[in-house]
């Protein structure tokens, strides 16, 4: 569940007083793992997996109640605007109130704050300033610019010649002081909440996007680490061929890296990448791990997937590299679709568990991979992600095979397939069992996250205190604790007197 989904003010989740909440109630339920979406400022879609920066945190999470409460924003500064929702994102609402009212917080801060928080703000700039310079000026040329691509930019600026740039940093002075300033406040407020987390005995589960957006700090600061032609617009970009759920496959459009000139600085930027990620979370998964050992590269002058051709990644030179300079990873590879021999002897040579679901589990038979008897002990279970349908959307639209198939594997009667499938995962030899809170709520379609594919719609959904019983902790603890999945101290058993044995 991504921070967003969380209930209270404003029109989204944020860090504030209910994500605390959330994990006081992940702790009553026998919870170790929150698992969340990339936590960067969201690009294009509103999705966190095409972010404006690889290294920056998404301001949109910041909690408005701590500024005020900090002083920087009064009570009458963050009253609620018109529109916003307790129930979706309404991000064509959500993004201009939050940002305002950031902005409102930031000339407060600058003018009133005392000498101890000053120095906190420029002790932070100083540590971050490898790739903060970058991006709160990235910031601040995109607004500048109306958020055209940075291609498009004035031609000293897109290609940063340093008059250029010395010249737009002094214009510029107080937007990239603002941009710097959500970046400290997204820092400070994150790591005390995962402080919280940990201390109470819960791990974050983080995400990284494997490739990163075009228009981004990352690829405007770097340009050199990406296949740009001369305009400095991408040669090839990412997705992956046609196959059984697309005829034309999917073009994702992001940039592709030149790992031939990533090997020469021995991969010194995602080593940073990984590095940063990890101050944040405990454990992260990497998405499309599979690219690693292979991507699909398609000409950016192709409308769609299908005339790509397969590339050969870094492999194990990356995490050799990766491993040298950072030591053993706490790794989840994101392993799903076309994979093939050398993504697994990949991701074995360095243990890295993989991923099965649940809701892939049951269009074949017996040998199904994603079927628990076939797992191993290195691996992530899901009922479904973010990119599945709610496992009761999944059951209503699936084949009567699989629902057959599912009822008979499982003992149930498909009436709670959510709790089904959530105990399947649970009492599996996977290492770690991961749910979506949809799913330990039991919603249906309406409740998705994402669907793939698809440019609108997604990222919206939250949910709300309401919706949460008392028996949605206890029964999620009684299944944990049945399993020794958490301390099972708490757990009762009725006593049954055994019956007399009849002559």
């Amino acid at each position: 569940m991504h921070p967003t989904s969380l209930p209270g003010p404003h029109g989204s989740g944020d860090f504030g007083l209910p994500a605390y909440h959330f994990i006081d109630w992940l702790v009553e339920s026998g919870q170790k793992l929150w698992q969340m979406l990339p936590l960067g400022p969201a690009g294009m879609g509103n999705s966190p997996y095409m972010s404006l920066s690889t290294f920056a945190g998404n301001p949109l999470l910041i909690d408005l109640d701590e500024l005020s409460a900090q002083g920087w924003l009064s009570a009458n500064d963050i009253s609620d605007g018109d529109g916003l929702s307790s129930s979706v994102v309404k991000f064509e609402r959500v993004i201009p109130f939050r940002m305002k009212k950031l902005l409102c917080a930031s000339k407060n801060f600058f003018t009133e704050a005392g000498a101890p928080e000053k120095s906190a703000f420029e002790t932070f700039c100083s540590e971050k300033a490898e790739w903060l310079d970058d991006y709160a000026l990235f910031m601040a040329l995109n607004e500048k610019f109306g958020g055209r691509e940075f291609s498009t930019w004035d031609e000293p600026i897109a290609r940063r010649e340093p008059s250029a740039l010395a010249k737009v940093r002094e214009a510029l002075a107080e937007p990239i002081r603002f941009w710097k300033f959500t970046q400290w406040n997204f820092y400070r407020q994150w790591l005390a909440l995962k402080k919280y987390a940990n201390e109470k005995g819960v791990q974050i589960v983080g995400d990284i996007p494997i490739f990163v957006a075009y228009h981004s700090a990352d690829v405007w600061a770097r340009p050199e680490l990406f296949h740009l032609d001369e305009h400095l617009r991408p040669k090839v970009v990412a997705g992956v061929p046609p196959d059984y759920f697309s005829v034309t496959g999917q073009r994702w459009g992001n940039p592709l890296y030149r790992w031939d000139v990533m090997k020469e600085d021995e991969y010194s930027w995602w080593i940073e990448r990984i590095r940063t990620t990890l101050s944040l979370v405990d454990i992260v998964r990497i998405d499309h791990f599979r690219g690693f050992a292979g991507y699909w590269e398609i000409p950016s002058s192709e409308p769609t997937a299908v005339h790509g051709r397969w590339v050969e990644g870094p492999k194990e030179q990356l995490f050799e590299k990766v491993l040298e300079k950072l030591g053993k990873l706490p790794i989840i590879a994101e392993d799903l679709g076309f994979i093939t021999d050398d993504v697994i002897a990949l991701r074995e040579k360095f243990s890295f568990p993989g991923m099965k679901i649940l809701q892939f589990a049951f269009a074949g038979d017996a040998k199904n991979p994603f079927l628990p008897h076939n797992f191993r002990h290195n691996v992530v279970v899901y009922s479904g992600t973010h990119d599945n349908d709610t496992t009761i959307g999944w059951f209503d639209t699936a084949t009567d095979r699989e629902r057959v198939f599912v009822k008979k594997y499982a003992g149930s009667n498909g009436d709670e397939i959510h709790w089904t499938l959530i105990n399947l995962a649970s009492r599996s030899v996977a290492d770690m069992a991961v749910f979506p809170m949809q799913d330990v709520l039991g919603l249906d379609s309406s409740a998705r996250m994402n669907f793939p594919g698809t440019p609108t719609g997604n990222w919206e959904w939250r949910f709300t205190w309401d919706q949460v019983k008392p028996g949605h902790s206890a029964r999620l603890y009684e299944l944990t604790a049945l399993n020794n999945r958490c301390d099972a101290s708490r757990l009762v058993l009725p006593e049954y007197p055994r019956e007399k044995a009849k002559p």
